[in-house]
């Protein structure tokens, strides 16, 4: 009998754990699973946001669209210009979605798909980083899954945006850009503008001379002889669509007042922009990406991953400017990699 009463106990034990299990199993689901549930009530839009910004002259709209599903790992990615919209990183879509990473592509205010008020007034830094903050706010990321991809331009507003709000992310990713206009110009004009022919250079600096920068002689001497081997050194006939479509919608006024005209160094608002002195104050883990043809010293950029608290460099020897697409498998392996190494706090 007493063993009777041993087993039955046993069995009722068992049968309460199980029914504990089978309660709370379906909650811990269930909240992972509403991540990825769609809400039928309303209009889909494959992922587009449209995002209102809030201004001094108003209230406008800037795109957004989210692509993946992963709820602790959200990049945002920054593109260049100033002026670029976001097409040309649609590169990102060949390796982010396999690898399980859940990013955002992003034009600013101005640009792409994005409402166009034309106000010069907020074609500057501070303007922008403000801008950045309200994206994150909408789009509900945090410190617990975000990331910030920022390239040139974009990389600029991704360090001067994790200066000011870091306490929203997890970790930034900086690619393709030095700390001041200073050093951009330093090294266009004192290493990159040396290695182009003599003639060439006579004639840019000729029309240069006197302003005459929409002649088509300047704009296919400096595609030929700069771009080609600085900024994307696939040959100009295989660019890729998106890189080129990027190219036909630069948001020509913002470009103009930040970088200026001259494809030679910077004479535009960005000219005294210097963040070097406030590096330190990056506190996320960053990763710093140079490249040996690229327009920026890749020698400054890994300088740049020192200056700060938890920096990473990853250096692309055979790539330019556009690393991502001229050196595109290593590229986007040591931005992936890095990712995965926050995500799963492995980072050395």
């Amino acid at each position: 009998m007493m063993y009777l009463k041993k087993t039955f106990a046993l069995i009722a034990s068992m049968i309460w754990l199980m029914l504990l299990a089978n309660c709370s199993a379906p909650d811990a689901k269930s909240n992972k699973a509403d991540y990825f549930i769609t809400d039928t009530t309303t209009v889909q839009t494959g992922g587009v946001k449209m995002v209102p910004i809030k201004t001094p002259k108003g209230i406008f709209n800037v795109w957004t669209k989210r692509i993946g599903n992963n709820p602790s790992i959200k990049v945002l990615l920054l593109a260049g210009g100033p002026g670029f919209p976001h097409d040309y990183l649609e590169a990102f879509e060949s390796y982010f979605p396999g690898e399980g990473i859940e990013f955002y592509y992003y034009d600013e205010l101005g640009n792409g798909n994005s409402d166009k008020p034309g106000d010069s007034s907020r074609y500057n830094v501070v303007s922008a980083v403000d801008e950045v903050e309200q994206v994150r706010q909408a789009l509900k990321l945090d410190a617990s899954n975000f990331y910030v991809f920022g390239h040139s331009w974009g990389g600029l507003l991704a360090m001067e945006y994790a200066i000011k709000y870091q306490q929203h992310l997890k970790a930034l990713i900086i690619s393709n850009m030095v700390s001041s206009g200073k050093e951009f110009n330093n090294y266009i004009q004192q290493v990159l503008v040396k290695q182009l022919p003599s003639a060439v250079l006579d004639t840019i600096n000729e029309l240069s001379a006197r302003n005459d920068y929409a002649n088509p002689k300047y704009s296919e001497l400096v595609t030929k002889h700069f771009y080609a081997k600085f900024i994307c050194r696939l040959p100009l006939e295989q660019w890729p669509e998106p890189l080129k479509r990027a190219l036909g919608k630069l948001n020509m006024p913002y470009y103009l007042a930040l970088q200026g005209p001259s494809e030679f160094g910077i004479i535009g608002g960005l000219l005294t922009w210097d963040i070097s002195d406030r590096l330190k104050e990056i506190v996320v883990p960053a990763l710093f990406i140079g490249a040996k043809y690229d327009e920026m010293n890749p020698e400054h950029i890994k300088w740049m991953s020192q200056q700060v608290q938890h920096g990473q460099f990853l250096y692309c020897a055979d790539g330019s400017h556009l690393s991502m697409y001229d050196q595109q498998s290593f590229y986007m392996n040591g931005i992936i990699h890095f990712i995965k190494d926050i995500n799963n706090n492995t980072l050395k």
